[in-house]
């Protein structure tokens, strides 16, 4: 039972859905002329817990979803599997950004996240929804479509021509890891706060980076960041400076960022293949606050004037045998002195 002055779940719930719960899954089953268990399918890919047939769980919305989903299918734009997979993607990012959302209108009204949110805050928090969803909402559409007409754009000039020339159907991008350095000590040194503001200060500082130099944050992963770009400039562009600004910053510890050009598998958002796994491999032969690359890499910034490549014993790394690595730094200025060795 909620305490007292609390809002009621249901009421909160249709609030922010926009609209009240009145159909169970039968009625949407009817209504939208999608079939039972197809529905079924939809709704655990949006990451929704399981209803039982009689319960009112539905709205206007999710009737018209459903319809439009059919008509989509109808149309031939898309099949159920491809239905699942778009679904799956929209319920996947979205969880988290509803998350996060929540988290940051918990801090507005109860900085301390040790301290449960009082009646007043919760009802702070109810009443900026009910103003302003409508203003958040073409909010999220507006970012979506910007990503999607990035992703659109890279994709073309992806078919057309890589970015040094190279033929069309080449799948090649440059990807890239930045692993923060005793990552596991420092967490036990710090408190759960302390340890959750210096993380996310990477994650932006990071994300920040890549966005800025024209790159593509694939994901985050707590301590480590992966990235990809087209270019392989680009992707000497971010690593760098990613390990520049953590380096600068004496409160967080320091990167090490190793990163590799090749052929990858662009599948959900995600990159997989031997050219990421072998970023992750250098990305553990670079020491605190360097770049590692591989030769591929090396090989296209070789005549590139603003970076020094220097080459480095070679290394074993698991599930790739003997590779060379090379340790990336900007050109060397007079004042600079001499050279260190950034590779372990």
């Amino acid at each position: 039972m909620m305490a007292r002055g609390l809002p009621d779940p249901r009421e909160v719930e249709e609030l922010l859905l926009g609209g009240e719960l009145r159909y169970t899954r039968v009625d949407a089953v009817r209504l939208s002329g999608v079939s039972r268990e197809f529905t079924g399918r939809i709704w655990r890919a949006f990451g929704y817990p399981s209803m039982a047939d009689d319960a009112v769980a539905y709205t206007e919305g999710d009737v018209a979803a459903l319809c439009r989903i059919r008509r989509l299918m109808e149309e031939g734009v898309l099949d159920e599997d491809g239905v699942i997979r778009l679904i799956r993607a929209f319920g996947q990012t979205m969880t988290r950004l509803a998350e996060w959302q929540v988290s940051l209108l918990k801090e507005m009204v109860a900085p301390d996240p040790n301290d449960v949110p009082s009646t007043a805050a919760v009802g702070t928090i109810m009443e900026i929804a009910d103003k302003h969803i409508g203003e958040f909402e073409p909010l999220v559409v507006h970012a979506w479509r910007r990503q999607l007409a990035a992703a659109g754009t890279r994709a073309i000039a992806a078919a057309a021509t890589g970015e040094d020339g190279e033929p069309a159907g080449r799948p090649a991008a440059t990807v890239g890891f930045a692993d923060m350095v005793s990552f596991t000590q420092v967490s036990r040194e710090l408190e759960e706060i302390e340890l959750a503001r210096v993380v996310e200060w990477f994650e932006e500082t990071a994300a920040d980076i890549i966005a800025a130099c024209g790159g593509r944050l694939v994901k985050t992963l707590g301590d480590e960041v992966l990235f990809s770009t087209e270019s392989p400039t680009v992707g000497a562009e971010i690593a760098l400076t990613i390990a520049a600004a953590i380096q600068d910053e004496t409160e967080v510890p320091d990167v090490r960022v190793g990163v590799a050009h090749g052929p990858v598998l662009p599948l959900m958002g995600d990159v997989f293949g031997t050219t990421v796994n072998l970023a992750a491999r250098l990305t553990a032969l670079a020491r605190p606050g360097s770049v590692v690359i591989d030769s591929e890499l090396a090989a296209r910034l070789e005549k590139e004037p603003a970076y020094r490549i220097t080459r480095i014993v070679r290394r074993p790394v698991q599930g790739l045998g003997i590779v060379q690595p090379f340790v990336l730094r900007r050109a060397r200025r007079p004042e600079d002195g001499p050279p260190g060795d950034g590779g372990r």
